[in-house]
């Protein structure tokens, strides 16, 4: 017999709740044993069998996202419409491929995440290359692979329309605007607003849809984006607004008939209790309320509606499973306990102050009633996953889980003090596929070059 844990309301639209508003993923259950069990699979058994740190990934919860964000764009836009996984959250094979099979396109930003997206199978006009300052080989390669490149700035343009003669076809673009739209969220994680690195300036444009209009390059569109981990609906029922003056304006006065509209992402998840994010479904509405609106008020005819989704897709589907280790109590202070991780799988804390929810994944129904800081074990007093959390009493050798992980901790991941990276498996219906090996020593030297010279 298993105890499944509690939820919150039902979505309207799919009778399912909605993964980004869950602590845990949507198959977390307690079983006889007082464990938690994540896909039918008990967590303890994983990190026997797979080792500690573990990234452990909820197909269900993932595909669940995926299908959300699919079927309301369906119900409540008219118009085409392709949801694209902003993989930058977590960018793997296996991911990929999951958002694939779902019929969601991909966002990336690099080469690498290109060359990763390509051989898990995702079709070259589903994919959408993304990021301020591309290098010439990774615009060489993304017109090479046949997909459309996001452009950012004028390099790029000037870059691009050189690149038309060469190929001999002309490239396939769309265009990023600052949209001006500021929201609450975390300064390194707003994007939308006039200050920022992202895309042209709003007093660039005609400019830019000039140059754009007598070059050899194929713009589809536009593209812009406000921000991430954003609980607020009314700035992306907004970008409607904001971006339709430009579709009006390229197809008025430079004769560019644009017909896609990318307005990013950013629907934030629940971290801890007191985190209330709008569901999948609500965030889908309001964006598709506030872009029909929009183009039917200036007589255009509905875009093609692309958005963005990565930490609203990926987040809650994963937790991270430690073993916990040693401790220390400072008198009057604190209670210190440590794991076998740290900032090395998961430097958002340290990074954005982030904050997280654990359980012991072996004593889910003891009383949590132990004020206690979770640190890690790098070599930095900065290295602390959870502050001031309650847990129940622990012992060396129980499996402390970390909820909402599977946004970019494994993306953001790194070799701090030379620790390998961590192993990740995928769980549904009792069954767990390794979908990342976790490294070895030999994998941190392997790349290590010695001089002769220095050999002894």
């Amino acid at each position: 017999m298993t105890t499944v844990l509690p939820n919150l309301p039902l979505s309207t639209l799919t009778e399912t709740r909605s993964p980004n508003q869950q602590l845990l993923p949507l198959t977390a259950k307690i079983n006889d044993a007082d464990r938690l069990e994540i896909g039918g699979c008990d967590v303890v058994e994983l990190v026997k069998q797979y080792g500690s740190p573990l990234y452990i990934v909820d197909e269900v919860t993932l595909r669940t996202a995926c299908q959300q964000y699919r079927d309301a764009f369906k119900h409540y836009y008219k118009g085409a419409s392709q949801v694209l996984y902003a993989s930058k959250a977590w960018n793997c094979l296996a991911i990929c491929a999951i958002a694939a099979s779902e019929g969601l396109g991909i966002d990336v930003v690099s080469g690498g995440e290109l060359y990763t997206a390509i051989k898990a199978g995702v079709k070259p006009e589903l994919l959408y290359l993304h990021g301020n300052n591309k290098s010439l080989d990774e615009l060489e390669y993304a017109l090479n692979a046949g997909c459309t490149v996001v452009a950012d700035n004028w390099w790029e343009l000037h870059t691009l329309n050189r690149l038309a003669t060469d190929f001999g076809i002309p490239p396939q673009i769309m265009l990023r605007i600052t949209p001006g739209i500021e929201c609450h969220t975390h300064e390194y994680i707003r994007t939308g607003h006039l200050d920022s690195k992202f895309g042209f300036d709003p007093n660039d444009i005609d400019a830019v849809l000039e140059f754009v209009a007598k070059s050899q390059l194929n713009c589809i569109g536009l593209h812009a984006h406000i921000g991430s981990q954003i609980f607020e609906l009314q700035p992306h029922k907004d970008i409607g607004q904001v971006m339709v003056q430009w579709f009006k304006s390229a197809r008025n006065e430079y004769g560019l008939h644009l017909t896609e509209l990318n307005i990013g992402g950013g629907l934030g998840i629940r971290y801890t209790e007191s985190d209330d994010p709008p569901t999948i479904e609500a965030w889908v509405q309001a964006v598709c309320d506030g872009v029909t609106a929009a183009f039917e008020s200036h007589g255009l005819p509905l875009p093609k509606l692309l958005c963005e989704p990565g930490r609203s897709l990926v987040g809650t589907s994963c937790i991270t499973a430690y073993t916990i280790g040693s401790s220390k109590t400072v008198p009057g202070v604190r209670t210190y306990i440590c794991v076998d991780g740290g900032m090395s799988d998961n430097p958002r804390p340290i990074t954005y102050q982030a904050q997280y929810r654990a359980v012991v994944a072996n004593r889910m129904t003891a009383n949590a009633d132990l004020l206690v800081t979770v640190a890690g074990k790098h070599c930095e007093s900065g290295d602390i996953l959870l502050k001031d959390i309650y847990l129940p009493q622990t012992e060396p050798g129980d499996v402390l889980v970390v909820s909402a992980t599977g946004a970019y901790n494994y993306s953001m991941a790194s070799n701090y003090n030379r620790l390998p990276k961590i192993a990740a498996v995928l769980v549904q219906d009792r069954e767990a596929n390794l979908i990342l090996k976790r490294e070895t020593y030999q994998d941190l030297i392997r790349q290590d070059c010695l001089p002769s010279r220095l050999k002894f």
